[in-house]
């Protein structure tokens, strides 16, 4: 690309937790390289949201990309956030339709414009345009190293396949043992014949043809990984996260912020125990109930971004009956806790002095959140990515598993709950140890972006520099 007139093109995927980094990332972009042309594209309803979230006086552009969920039937929102479980395979086959008019958009603007594209993991076929319109192409991974080489090598390969061994290799990194329990549920029953099977082997295929894969990670924190993904790929890859959402990124608007930081306003520092799974994930029936009561028998007090379980929509109306009997109206009276139904604003709350531990799926999103306020994580992993994150961490020494679900039946009980949540905020060695390593880390993620020096600026700029060269 040249240094004018250039148009850099950012493809999230319609998931609020795909969207947030990218804007991070388009801001980013402007503050280093201003006469940067930077385009958002996504769906209208989503590029509504994305709107709403950006300063008013913003000079990032956006573009709506036609598309109908209502022909595959599937709700009208344009996002992940209101799909049942069998409506993702769908989703995700629809999206495909979106290319139509993006080669249009790409085809429109390439005329004037040197352009350089960075498209979401999920919509792999971007690279194909790329190379038609002769742009520059980038896949920005929202994930780890170790994770995203993990996920694409379970998904290109279908390992479990193979064997019917509760535990097994990698083909390309015998070295990782991957345990059955870790699998996400839609790739625990993928057969590579199954419509998600097929979608997906035919995006993450992607990744050996573009020209730079960008990751939302830290080069300290992860080195193995990047290693993994360089020897498969062997292509450019470029550690640059953290890329945060800023707090109004993090939850649509809530009319209950201001409450929540002045319950926290009166609490002593590290107090709280924080509890969120992310805006499309619950935990089932059983364990919410044992959540439950280990939070009452530890007496600690907590904020709760709370949803129904298991077999209910997100959106669904809470129901006292899935708690203790008389849970919320003692935890009301004792001021010991809240309960969020809707968005919580998970950034105040993280980088408040009273939070002092996080029960977390360990989406890479409240991960990097969680570490860059000096937050230890309390490992809850539900799908996707989140196992593996979730090894991450634990190496790293600033979170311990509560238990990893990929079936309704992974057993929780109260007093493991309670422990746990005693060896993270507790008075006792372990506690202690983990809270020096999470300071540590937060500084290491604090120092990626420093001029110069830091290692993430050492890659933004690389990638500035490598994409003026062109496409391959």
């Amino acid at each position: 690309m040249e240094e004018t007139n250039s148009h850099v093109v950012l493809f999230p995927f319609p998931a609020h937790g795909h969207i947030s980094p990218y804007l991070a990332l388009a801001t980013r972009l402007h503050q280093y390289q201003s006469d940067l042309i930077i385009t958002v594209v996504s769906t209208p309803r989503n590029i509504d949201f994305i709107r709403s979230s950006l300063p008013i006086s913003t000079s990032i552009n956006l573009h709506s990309l036609p598309f109908s969920p209502a022909d595959y039937g599937l709700p009208q929102s344009e996002s992940t956030i209101d799909l049942l479980p069998h409506q993702f395979p769908i989703f995700f086959s629809a999206t495909e339709s979106l290319r139509p008019a993006f080669d249009e958009f790409i085809a429109d603007i390439s005329t004037r414009d040197s352009v350089c594209i960075i498209s979401d993991m999920f919509f792999g076929w971007t690279v194909d345009v790329a190379r038609k319109h002769k742009a520059f192409h980038s896949i920005f991974l929202g994930m780890t190293g170790f994770s995203g080489a993990v996920i694409l090598s379970l998904w290109l390969n279908l390992p479990h396949n193979l064997t019917s061994s509760e535990q097994f290799s990698l083909p390309e990194y015998s070295e990782v043992i991957v345990n059955r329990s870790e699998l996400p549920v839609y790739l625990l029953f993928a057969n590579g014949k199954d419509p998600l099977s097929l979608f997906m082997q035919r995006q993450l295929s992607s990744f050996y043809k573009t020209d730079v894969i960008m990751l939302n990670a830290i080069k300290e924190l992860d080195p193995s990984g990047l290693v993994m993904l360089r020897k498969t790929f062997k292509t450019l890859v470029l550690p640059m996260g953290p890329f945060l959402g800023a707090p109004n990124l993090s939850a649509l608007p809530s009319g209950n912020d201001s409450q929540i930081i002045e319950w926290l306003d009166l609490l002593p520092p590290a107090s709280v125990i924080y509890i969120a799974f992310g805006s499309q994930e619950s935990i089932n029936s059983k364990q919410m109930m044992e959540l439950a009561l280990a939070l009452e028998e530890s007496g600690r007090p907590f904020i709760w971004a709370i949803r129904p379980p298991i077999g209910f929509s997100v959106k669904d109306e809470f129901k006292d009956e899935w708690l203790p009997l008389g849970f919320k109206a003692r935890t009301k009276k004792d001021n010991r806790g809240l309960f969020v139904h809707d968005w919580a604003p998970q950034v105040r709350i993280l980088s408040h002095k009273s939070t002092g531990a996080f029960i977390s799926h360990c989406g890479w999103n409240s991960v990097l959140e969680s570490l860059y306020y000096g937050v230890p994580i309390i490992g809850w992993p539900l799908g996707a990515d989140q196992p593996f994150n979730l090894r991450v961490l634990v190496q790293l020494g600033v979170c311990v598993k509560v238990v990893i679900r990929n079936k309704e039946t992974s057993k929780v009980e109260k007093e493991k709950v309670k422990d746990i949540m005693e060896m993270v905020m507790g008075e006792n060695e372990k506690a202690r140890e983990i809270r020096k390593k999470t300071k540590e880390i937060r500084d290491v993620i604090r120092g990626t972006w420093k001029e110069e020096e830091g290692s993430s600026m050492k890659s933004f700029m690389e990638f500035l520099e490598v994409s003026k060269t062109g496409a391959k």
